[in-house]
């Protein structure tokens, strides 16, 4: 017998070191577009302010694309974590059918007014994906709550356009271009017909279509202006406005995605206030909380609400989340609306936008290997390299892996190169973004 009590459990060396952050993170997590085969471990972020983002070894890192597009005043906003603080302590979350709660009220109250159409209620959900979940779902039963609307029993079809990304949920993905994001599941999504985004040579296509199929068609859903994760694809406002009234003119629903392009991204607060036409429906999240809580919201005018209001409990939407319109989240995005609401919000915005237009000319005059530069209020992107355009394309790691070495982190869709940043972004992180682009053009191959 051993008399040693810790015999059959030995210390742990005391020489061995703890694990890092991210060497933890490789043994227990599941990240989101990532092929785990072979990857670098991940960069610990433990903290942030402002444009910038820390890692746990204390290095900084601009954050260019306002992590995953979200963060539109900064990193650690006092002013929104002093709201959200005061808020939990006092309600952090209750059921949202039979009761109600003032933050969620009075978002609803401040959204409706500044929202690019004329819009009657304001339906939480989570995220980006769900709110356009919830738009779908309201459109198709807004013609199976009217049996005896003309050609309501014809309207099982949905018109999008090429190249879209609405999210990852099945509705969503159903409504998105057929691509390597819903590749795997292209034989579990319904039927859509997809067009063009529009253009004054192809509205002809777009009329031909829709004399052939319009009163099969239940809604049209959109990314006004801007197709992000498709490639970051600029459109004219003139040929959607008048693919808009087209498509109305057949009574199609009409829903605008602006989980991206609302708050401010596109120069103007939402990108339909570059439009004279209104949708039906409108979806929201990313910078709805200045990129702090995770929050969507679908706005519907009167007449889609009112297709619900019946006697009859089956014309109900059986729709809702446990966490629809939690208090906190609510909070962030009042609090968010507040800075957004200060008018040096508007005068950055539009101060970043100026920077980014003039970029445009240096980034064309600088390498042969840059195609495409296009801009869009605080968005400015190109494509880079050789080989086929597309998210697959191999040059994305490479400049990642430039970046990060830059203290800049940029994550590209494939080989479009793009700017998302914060709008506290001050003039001379700016220039570093800038200079990095410079460079990079003349050095990848």
């Amino acid at each position: 017998m051993h008399s040693n009590p810790f015999y059959l459990f030995p210390p742990l060396s005391l020489t061995a070191m703890p694990l890092s952050l991210a060497e933890r993170d490789q043994e227990v997590i599941w990240h989101p577009y990532t092929q785990h085969k072979d990857r670098l471990p991940s960069i610990a972020i433990v903290s942030g302010k402002g444009a910038s983002l820390y890692d746990e070894k204390g290095r900084a890192y601009l954050d260019a694309i306002s992590s995953w597009w979200v963060n539109i005043h900064g990193h650690a906003h006092p002013y929104i974590a002093e709201k959200i603080y005061e808020q939990a302590k006092k309600l952090e979350h209750v059921i949202f059918t039979g009761f109600t709660h003032e933050p969620a009220v009075r978002l609803a109250e401040r959204l409706l007014p500044i929202l690019p159409g004329n819009f009657s209620r304001i339906f939480y959900s989570d995220n980006g994906s769900t709110a356009v979940e919830v738009s779908i779902k309201m459109a198709i039963q807004y013609w199976q709550n009217q049996p005896g609307t003309a050609h309501a029993h014809t309207r099982k079809k949905i018109l999008a356009f090429r190249n879209a990304y609405h999210g990852d949920t099945f509705g969503a993905m159903s409504v998105s271009d057929r691509g390597i994001f819903t590749m795997a599941f292209r034989d579990y999504l319904f039927e859509v017909i997809f067009i063009d985004t529009p253009s004054i040579d192809n509205l002809d296509q777009a009329r031909s279509i829709l004399a052939a199929h319009g009163e099969k068609i239940c809604c049209f859903i959109y990314e006004p202006l801007l197709q992000g994760a498709g490639g970051m694809k600029i459109h004219d406002p003139q040929p959607l406005d008048e693919l808009i009234r087209e498509v109305q003119s057949h009574g199609i629903l009409c829903i605008a995605d602006e989980v991206l392009t609302g708050f401010g991204r596109t120069g103007k607060l939402f990108a339909g206030e570059y439009l004279h036409s209104s949708p039906d429906m409108i979806c929201l999240s990313k910078g709805l909380t200045g990129g702090t809580m995770a929050l969507g919201v679908t706005a519907a005018s009167k007449k889609i609400f009112d297709a619900f209001l019946s006697d009859d409990k089956m014309k109900t939407l059986f729709h809702g989340h446990s966490f629809t319109a939690n208090p906190i989240a609510c909070t962030a995005a009042l609090a968010s609306l507040d800075l957004l609401d200060n008018t040096d919000c508007m005068q950055r915005i539009r101060a970043v936008e100026e920077k980014n237009k003039a970029m445009v000319s240096r980034l064309g005059s600088g390498s042969s290997s840059v195609r495409n530069i296009r801009q869009l209020g605080t968005i400015l992107a190109f494509d880079i390299g050789s080989g086929r355009d597309g998210y697959l394309n191999q040059i994305s790691a490479r400049v990642t892996e430039k970046a990060i070495k830059n203290g800049i982190y940029l994550r590209p869709l494939g080989n479009t190169v793009y700017l998302m940043p914060p709008y506290c972004i001050t003039e001379a992180e700016l220039n570093k973004l800038y200079e990095f682009l410079l460079e990079l053009t003349v050095t990848i191959n």
